[in-house]
């Protein structure tokens, strides 16, 4: 489970099913849904 920030809520929310990207710079991320608002969460870094 990934920790991750929503600039919506303002929290720091989890989202069981977060997935391992990679960005177009080659930086591994996770990419996630806000359980709460729906909003889209990014994390840099951590893949």
């Amino acid at each position: 489970m990934a920790s991750m920030y929503c600039v919506k809520c303002r929290a720091k929310r989890d989202d069981p099913n977060a997935e391992r990207v990679t960005m177009k710079n080659g930086k591994p991320a996770l990419k996630g849904k806000c359980p709460v608002c729906g909003t889209g969460m990014y994390k840099i870094g951590s893949a």
